[in-house]
């Protein structure tokens, strides 16, 4: 089995690597850090496909907060933005999140159509997964959510360090793409991603406490989030599968 990364964006790019990768879904700003926040507090988190089923989904399970964006909006009948800030300061995390994004939530619930694993990381676990990654020994794919058509600066970073430490293991970029995005963020600070268009948004729509949120947490979580059907969930401490020939 070949070891190999490689780096790519947009939820429709994931059906390329459904068969035959471990797939791991990021979208900094903010879904998977959301998600990973929520994870990480001992909150249950699923994610939404789209409106209906995010109204659906919390009327099921009940008590949940509904959070998320679409456009960069809050949905009118949602309790909160798609805010990892806002989350980490709310003390009920008895109550289940239930979130939808433009494409963030996309992304992941593509990812877990993979026949060899799904996980979702952001700044604050990139190191985990990474580490967790190292003993699958088969192919694996960072996929950026990417916004209006760009793959974002944040994006771009985590999935460069995350590919990063598993070329240092012994994997090898499956394209030069992968090579010059891993070579263009190594070593970087997290500040770096300032100019990003997605945190022009945030500046413009008074939510920088958000961006602060990210670059203030990074590497800070030892904790590896897979996602199971339409459930982010805290993956057991232990290697995953080898991958097979």
């Amino acid at each position: 089995m070949t070891e190999t990364v490689v780096i790519d964006c947009f939820p429709s790019s994931v059906a390329r690597y459904v068969d035959d990768h471990a797939i791991v879904a990021v979208d900094v700003i903010r879904a998977t850090t959301m998600a990973v926040t929520a994870a990480a507090a001992g909150r249950r988190c699923v994610v939404a496909a789209d409106l209906e089923d995010a109204f659906t989904t919390r009327d099921r399970i009940g008590n949940a907060v509904l959070a998320g964006e679409i456009g960069g909006d809050m949905p009118q009948g949602f309790d909160m933005n798609n805010s990892p800030a806002e989350l980490a300061r709310r003390g009920d995390v008895d109550r289940p999140l239930v979130m939808l994004s433009t494409l963030g939530t996309q992304v992941m619930l593509e990812a877990g159509r993979s026949a060899h694993g799904a996980y979702v990381a952001c700044f604050r676990n990139f190191g985990a997964v990474a580490r967790h990654l190292i003993d699958y020994r088969g192919q694996v794919a960072f996929i950026g959510a990417g916004s209006r058509g760009e793959f974002r600066e944040e994006d771009q970073m985590c999935c460069a360090w995350l590919a990063e430490i598993l070329v240092k293991a012994g994997y090898r970029p499956s394209n030069a793409q992968t090579t010059e995005i891993i070579e263009r963020w190594s070593g970087v600070p997290a500040i770096a991603c300032e100019t990003s268009n997605s945190v022009a948004y945030l500046r413009r729509s008074g939510q920088l406490d958000d961006f602060d949120f990210v670059i203030e947490h990074v590497d800070d979580l030892d904790i590896v989030c897979s996602i199971d059907g339409n459930e982010v969930r805290p993956w057991p401490h232990l290697p995953p599968a080898r991958a097979t020939d």
